[in-house]
């Protein structure tokens, strides 16, 4: 059964085109007064004026033709011949259990299904994972989740950052500590031991210092960049270095995702299409493509745009944009934009993908733009193969990015600690988990932290920024991701309860308010998860888990469940408050939260 706001379009439609008007006038949304009515239909407005008839009068002989139809118990007309639609217990009992027995919950899955790679993550080698990273996953993750939910065939790609000029300057760094490495042969016995001797923590002094001495010391810049070139054309002891250096970052980066619920199909990064940047650069060359700019190669994007772009010199010119890609440069290395170019290609030869969703910060789009019309005019993908899902910062009270107190970048190691803490003590303080063993109580505390942290972030539409407040994020009032955990809780106590009694669920019926705002509710879940997967925006689905937990708390406020005297009665409504929990559950899922089985 579809949901309630298509089986009215299929009446409208019907009765708009038996008064000889266009069938799609007659689509029905939800209501934006449901105090008046829970669906409306407004195409009488457009009506009137292509019959020339008042639209009051076409919403009249519409509402005459629908009225007494099957599922609709009264039409309503308002103001100049708006709609408003409400309908039949019997309907509405007929949708939540067709939502009850179905294993997706009412989700109907994509009409055609894509092969879709979702690239998101992004952590550099040889830097902590740190809150900028946060948004990234989170999100990237959900929507993963989302397309592989709707039917498409989808790989998620953490897509690494270990190719480029950091690791030039580690590579500089291991040789100024150490002593000058050839770089044609492999590392000497001592040099070997040193490396092997270096730990993730001393990794994560060293690139923050050789980061900071690059931007003052031009000598040891132009070595790491040498570094860089000499890594990528095949340096044995240089790659013996990267590799040593890439599996301490991606041991430490693996297990901050793992804290955070976050998993992918692909852990490759820039230097697995390595070997396929010679012949790509050829391709580019033999099209006349690749063009030498002040010593580097570059590709032409722009179309005829312009941007005014000030000089050094302080003189203001238009200049093309995008800007060139900068494919190999000067040294002879490969760039960011070189390696995103090769990895489109690496990716449409093994995976003939549909569509490629980049979710990375907003403030990289012009990047991205660069590097996707390459592509198309090398013929490497189509445009609209390749989305930018791009999103705003996490900020602290100032409306800056979030930092720490002393002004540095917080570690996402340490905000998830941050967040388990917090969680514990607002555990501690509603004594929840006072009777739970110590392996349960962390298990509970870490589920709890974690939701505030992603739903906080998914509640708000990706675009946007939004202000750091672990205090307001972890309260169990409000929408919040531990209400929603409390909310799941709360449903599977009453199964556990009316198991342990021998309630069994039955048919349901409706006829109490609240049965029905419940009711409307759940069927709402299948237009939440369209809306999402069309705009790539998972808020839709936190609003949609929120309104859901919120019409199951009035619902149980008002519709006593095992104390309800009524067999039938009690039957339908624990048969609600299970189809409630499997969606919840199911759109939590989605997010990436998981509530525990008790607090």
């Amino acid at each position: 059964m579809t949901d309630l706001a298509h089986t009215l379009t299929t009446h409208l439609a019907a009765a708009f085109a038996a008064e000889g008007l266009d069938p799609a006038l007659g689509a029905v949304k939800r209501s934006d007064r449901p105090d008046l009515a829970p669906f409306q239909c407004n195409g009488a407005m457009a009506a009137g004026k292509a019959a020339g008839k008042p639209p009051r009068v076409v919403a009249e002989a519409v509402a005459a033709r629908i009225q007494g139809a099957d599922g609709i118990a009264s039409v309503e007309i308002a103001g100049p011949g708006f709609l408003n639609i409400a309908l039949t217990d019997a309907l509405l009992a007929s949708r939540a259990q067709s939502i009850a027995d179905d294993a997706r919950s009412g989700a109907t899955p994509v009409a055609t299904r894509r092969r879709v790679i979702v690239d998101y993550g992004g952590p550099n080698v040889a830097k902590p994972m740190h809150v900028g990273h946060l948004r990234a996953s989170i999100i990237g993750e959900s929507i993963k989740r989302l397309f592989r939910f709707r039917g498409d065939e989808v790989w998620g790609d953490a897509h690494f950052g270990d190719w480029g000029f950091q690791m030039g300057l580690l590579i500089a760094d291991f040789e100024e500590r150490f002593g000058a490495l050839d770089p044609d042969g492999a590392l000497s016995a001592e040099a070997d031991a040193r490396l092997a001797a270096v730990t993730l923590d001393d990794l994560q002094t060293i690139y923050p210092e050789a980061a900071a001495r690059a931007k003052t010391d031009e000598a040891f810049r132009d070595r790491a960049r040498k570094a860089t070139t000499r890594l990528q054309s095949g340096s044995v002891a240089y790659r013996a270095i990267w590799a040593k250096y890439r599996a301490l970052s991606m041991a430490a980066q693996k297990e901050d995702f793992h804290a955070l619920g976050v998993d992918f199909d692909l852990w490759k990064g820039e230097a697995d299409v390595d070997p396929l940047i010679p012949g790509m650069v050829e391709d580019l060359r033999g099209k006349g493509l690749l063009v030498e700019d002040q010593g580097a190669q570059v590709v032409h994007v722009s179309g005829g745009e312009t941007k005014k772009r000030k000089l050094d010199d302080g003189t203001v010119i238009d200049a093309p944009f995008p800007p060139p890609l900068l494919v190999v440069s000067s040294e002879g290395s490969a760039m960011y934009g070189t390696t995103d170019l090769a990895t489109i290609v690496e990716r449409a030869k093994d995976f003939s993908f549909d569509l490629c969703l980049y979710v990375v910060d907003q403030r990289q789009g012009d990047h991205f733009e660069q590097v996707f019309r390459a592509a198309v005019i090398a013929g490497y993908a189509t445009r609209e193969s390749l989305e930018h899902i791009g999103f705003g910062t996490m900020n602290g009270q100032d409306g800056k990015p979030f930092k720490t107190r002393a002004g540095g970048v917080l570690r996402l190691a340490d905000l998830i600690e941050m967040a388990r803490e917090k969680a514990r003590e607002r555990l501690r303080a509603d004594d929840i988990g006072s009777d739970f063993s110590a392996e349960e109580f962390e298990d509970v505390a870490h589920k709890v932290g974690i939701a505030a942290l992603k739903f906080a972030d998914l509640a708000n539409f990706r675009g946007t920024s939004y202000v750091f407040d672990l205090d307001r994020f972890m309260s169990f009032e409000g929408k919040t991701g531990p209400y929603l955990l409390y909310q799941s809780v709360r449903i599977k106590s009453i199964l556990r309860k009316a198991e342990e009694a021998g309630v069994k669920a039955g048919p349901i019926s409706i006829a109490h308010a609240n049965e029905r705002t419940l009711t409307l509710a759940l069927d709402a879940f299948d237009a939440a998860l369209v809306s999402a997967y069309d705009k790539r925006a998972p808020h839709f689905l936190a609003e949609h888990a929120f309104n859901l937990a919120q019409a199951f708390s009035g619902f149980y406020t008002n519709c006593p469940i095992l104390p309800e005297k009524d067999e039938a009665v009690r039957a339908s409504r624990l048969a609600l408050a299970q189809a409630t929990l499997k969606q919840l559950a199911l759109t939590l899922g989605l997010l990436g939260l998981e509530a525990p089985e008790r607090m």
